[in-house]
This record gives C-alpha cells, sequence and structure tokens, in this order.
C-alpha cells in the first residue's frame, strides 16, 4: 500500500505570536467572490464581528486598504477587494502553490528549493499584538530631544500619528524619514470628544466619523473611520457612548497621548 503522499501548509508566524495564513486568504477570498462581510463570514465559519474585525485589522496594517466595507444592511456589509487586496490574495496562493511543489520535490530527495521573500506584505499579515489598534505607516519626521524623540508617522494621506519614545529606541529601531512602521495603540487609552476647537494636552487629535459602535453591559467599542480604510477603535463606558450621543456618521475627534503610542518595525 503507498503510503499518502507529503503536503505542506504555509503560514506566518514572528517571534511568539500566533500563526497566521490560509484563515484570513479564506476570508479575503470569500469577500472577493461574494461581496458581502456577512456571507464571508458564513463561508468561513466566523461570526459576523470577527470576521469585520478581521478586515478592519488587515486593512490598518497595510499602506492601502485590503477591503473596500460599510457595516450594516440587510446582507451584512457590501464589501470588495481592493487592488492591494487582490494583489495580497495572488502573493499568497502563488507561494501555496510553490510550497506544494517544494513538497513534492522533498518527497522524491530535492530538497533546498528557493522561497520567495515576500518582505512587508507576510511581515504585516504576520503581525499579532494586544493593541486593539494596529495601523501602518511611514515615518516622517523624527525630532529629537536630550532624552526622549518625537516621532510622527503617516498612516494616510493627511493624518499622522505622533508617539514619544526613548532616543535609544529611535536608534535601535532605524527611525527615520521614510522608515515603515506601525503604530499600536491600545483601545482603552484612546478618548473620544465632540465639538470643534478642542483644547487639550493630548498630541493626537485625529478627526473621524463613527464607522460602528458595539454595546456591552459596562464599555462600549466604538470604531471610527480616520480616513480611507483606516479605522480606530475605543472603547470606553457605556454611559459616555450614551451621553456623547455616538451613532453612526456622527463626527468625532479621537484623542491620544503621544507616550501611549508604541511603534513596531519588521
Amino acid at each position: 500500500m503507498s503510503p499518502d503522499p507529503l503536503s505542506a501548509a504555509f503560514s506566518l508566524r514572528r517571534g511568539a505570536g500566533a500563526r497566521v495564513g490560509p484563515e484570513r486568504m479564506a476570508l479575503l477570498q470569500a469577500v472577493g467572490d461574494f461581496g458581502s462581510i456577512r456571507a464571508a463570514a458564513l463561508r468561513v465559519g466566523l461570526s459576523y464581528k470577527a470576521a469585520w474585525d478581521a478586515i478592519q485589522a488587515l486593512n490598518n496594517l497595510f499602506d492601502a486598504p485590503l477591503v473596500a466595507a460599510r457595516p450594516g444592511g440587510r446582507q451584512g456589509g457590501a464589501a470588495e477587494l481592493t487592488p492591494r487586496g487582490r494583489a495580497v490574495l495572488a502573493a499568497f496562493q502563488r507561494v501555496e502553490t510553490e510550497l506544494a511543489e517544494v513538497a513534492q520535490r522533498l518527497e522524491r530527495g530535492l530538497a533546498g528549493a528557493p522561497a520567495d521573500d515576500l518582505g512587508a506584505i507576510f511581515w504585516s499579515l504576520g503581525m499579532r499584538t494586544s493593541a486593539r489598534n494596529a495601523l501602518r505607516g511611514v515615518v516622517s519626521r523624527v525630532v529629537e530631544g536630550e532624552v526622549n524623540a518625537e516621532v510622527a508617522l503617516r498612516v494616510a494621506e493627511g493624518v499622522e500619528i505622533v508617539a514619544v519614545v526613548t532616543r535609544r529606541s529611535v536608534a535601535a529601531l532605524g527611525l527615520e524619514p521614510g522608515r515603515a512602521a506601525v503604530a499600536l495603540i491600545k483601545s482603552s487609552f484612546v478618548l473620544l470628544a465632540k465639538g470643534e476647537g478642542l483644547v487639550t494636552s493630548a498630541r493626537n487629535q485625529l478627526a473621524g466619523r463613527v464607522l460602528a459602535r458595539d454595546d456591552g453591559g459596562v464599555s462600549s467599542e466604538v470604531t471610527l473611520e480616520i480616513a480611507d480604510g483606516k479605522t480606530l477603535t475605543a472603547t470606553i463606558t457605556r454611559e459616555s457612548a450614551d451621553r456623547l450621543g455616538l451613532a453612526p456618521d456622527e463626527a468625532v475627534t479621537a484623542l491620544i497621548k503621544a507616550p501611549h503610542v508604541i511603534l513596531a518595525v519588521e
């Protein structure tokens, strides 16, 4: 009896982070097939919220959105893959095909086939963090002080996030204009305010509109759209959300102190 053929599964992992791979690509493929987040979620066995969160996380980790989506509606939100999303999906599928060929070579005793280096694409896919918000961008400027430095990260056209880190961190991470990096921000560090002409000590004041609101018994999770395809999520008390009248399409400002922004690089 012949043994089963050798097979290989392609996944990505950075450090101690969780494995990421075919599951998210299957979600992207389903979005492309159905044009609906809810239908895509059913195809891959996720809840609508889990699928929506996964899509927003992917969008935030790339320089351009992978999925153009809007929540709500009878079909659970219309969605389509962007050109960047189709490119990422195609790259992943290409490597999976090549990996299958490598498995066949290994079975024939021909090990050593080189793997494609997909660089920033798969670093973004493999990244895992406890921070609710992870926004990819490019360093636009670095202003150094005696001990700390102010680093500005452009995450979208006209949208910058400023972080204050030590000069040692700037050197260790190689932070300089043009360098790609990811801003990590816990949702509990994001404050929300309404109105114009706000006077606050928060270095970051990001204008946006409410995209979604999920209420719990005590807290509310509010997701803002701060640029096309870029979102920011805040966790505040439900009482505060009610008092601010936070509802879809409401204009709101996100306030984030610069020391609360963590920067990561490849």
